[in-house]
């Protein structure tokens, strides 16, 4: 009986520690698979709880050059979206709203063109009208629908 109470210790030292492990293990295991962090590689999208509405952020094109950047969008669902309302947003604070009118309607399959620089809106080309570059290396695009729900995430590389 007096031995068993001298491995009482022991007995919650193991348990302190396999605890401690365990949970190490699951912090480190979450840190190299963020399943609800999307923002470190393209085209992941946000929540698409209502079924075929689907968009993505396909890439920056020409990040810190403002006569050639672009971001491209992407409807990857299989239904079509009026990005009347939306908004592109990066990390700094700046935001560009999708014209209300004409109004943008996205097929799918079909992308747009978000122009950094100044330009004539286009169906496919829309411009932001900006006179520096917005995009940079490290920086976070996030595109929202009209009811500030985040839909895709872009890391610029």
């Amino acid at each position: 009986m007096h031995a068993r109470r001298r491995l009482f210790p022991y007995l919650l030292l193991n348990i302190f520690v396999s605890a401690l492990v365990t949970g190490t293990i699951i912090f480190f295991y979450d840190r190299a698979h963020p399943a609800d962090c999307p923002t470190s590689q393209p085209g992941l999208t946000g929540d698409t709880s209502d079924g075929g509405l689907n968009v993505s952020i396909m890439g920056v094109i020409g990040a810190g050059t403002v006569e050639d950047e672009r971001i491209i969008i992407q409807n990857t669902g299989s239904q079509k979206i009026l990005l009347t309302g939306w908004r592109l947003e990066d990390d700094k604070g700046l935001v560009y709203d999708f014209p209300q009118s004409p109004q943008l309607t996205l097929y799918p399959g079909a992308s747009v063109q978000v122009h950094t620089r100044s330009g004539t809106d286009q169906p496919s080309d829309v411009y932001w009208g900006r006179t520096e570059p917005v995009w940079a290396s490290g920086e976070l695009a996030a595109l929202y629908d009209p009811q500030n729900i985040a839909r895709a995430f872009y890391r610029v590389p």
